[in-house]
């Protein structure tokens, strides 16, 4: 093989998982040319990853978005396409590639005319986490299944932003607050009495983080005001790669299921996943499962009348309440844990 295509375009989080398949390529395919087809947002955070090249694909631009792919990709055929994304617009996208091995979701994965798109499957495997999904994906080429290394590439600037908004006497808590599916946040007055604990028992510095856009803004500020003790508020005012810099110097990070919650087990920082509208076994921090609370079985019990076990593997609970079963008992516990351990 001497040339591959990647195509997973979204979301942050599964972006994260895809750069252990990258890696792993370059390591057992030495001198492979790499091309990443990817979202515009998520390019922001690995699109300067040495030795690939990235082509943006912009949802938002719509039938314009497939006519310029086509352009990039004229007169251009790949030795193999890991197909790794199960949507109709993915499946458009995958039809402007040329491919000999086009390698997709094994039979119980796939959806949305995928199998129609690819000539190879990946193995199945039950109760599988995304990454280690999205890590089996070289195995139909003849490769080994590329293990958790992850490179997100900083640059000076990006730490010396981290510097100036991380306390140098005390331990760091970051809180993200905010997931892309509302229905998986927790309370904004539940945050604000997990951070108070944080600074009254354990003396942490609490920041708070999220995107500029307006309800995340909000929620932030919501959570800042609730509280006893004081935050600091950065929400909006950082890029992802500072974010990630902030992230890997910080001590733990709280977040629901949220790409951040994948940016900081990428650069190997804990965190204490909070999850009841879905499941951490699938698509938790990878790194950090030990340090999750997780009320999914309740969720999914309560609001479907079904077990982990009888639920299709990945079925959401999403419903209004269900991350009010976590509780900040729940949190504040497992925190004190994570302190009594570091």
């Amino acid at each position: 093989m001497k040339s591959i295509c990647i195509l997973r375009l979204s979301a942050i989080g599964d972006v994260t998982h895809v750069i252990p398949v990258v890696l792993s390529l370059q390591e057992q395919v030495p001198g492979v040319k790499i091309t990443w087809i990817i979202g515009k947002i998520e390019a922001k955070l690995v699109g300067d990853l040495p030795g690939v090249e990235f082509i943006v694909f912009d949802k938002k631009a719509g039938r314009k978005a497939y006519s310029d792919l086509l352009k990039q990709l004229k007169g251009r055929k790949f030795d193999a396409l890991l197909h790794m994304q199960v949507a109709f617009r993915a499946n458009l996208a995958a039809a402007c590639i040329r491919a000999k091995a086009r390698v997709g979701y094994d039979q119980a994965r796939s959806k949305d005319l995928h199998s129609l798109f690819i000539n190879r499957r990946i193995a199945p495997a039950e109760q599988q986490h995304v990454r280690d999904c999205l890590a089996s994906f070289i195995e139909p080429l003849g490769l080994q299944t590329a293990p958790p290394n992850w490179l997100i590439p900083l640059s000076e600037s990006d730490h010396e932003f981290a510097r100036n908004h991380l306390a140098s006497d005390r331990k760091n808590l970051i809180i993200s607050p905010c997931a892309s599916h509302t229905l998986r946040n927790w309370p904004t007055e539940r945050y604000a009495q997990l951070a108070d604990h944080a600074v009254r028992v354990h003396g942490m510095k609490v920041i708070l983080v999220g995107s500029p856009a307006p309800f995340e803004a909000d929620y932030c500020a919501a959570i800042e005001t609730a509280m006893k003790e004081k935050a600091h508020n950065i929400c909006g005012k950082d890029t992802l790669k500072q974010l990630t810099a902030l992230m890997s110097r910080a001590d733990l990070v709280v977040a629901p299921d949220t790409g951040p919650a994948h940016i900081a087990s990428t650069v190997g920082t804990d965190v204490l996943g909070l999850f009841a509208a879905s499941n951490p076994n699938r698509s938790g921090p990878y790194n950090s499962l030990e340090w999750c609370v997780n009320r999914y079985p309740e969720a999914l019990q309560k609001f479907t009348e079904k077990s982990v076990a009888d639920a299709r593997w990945g079925a959401k609970a999403e419903f209004e309440g269900a991350m009010e079963l976590v509780t900040v008992e729940d949190a504040t516990v497992m925190l004190d844990k994570w302190i009594g351990r570091h």
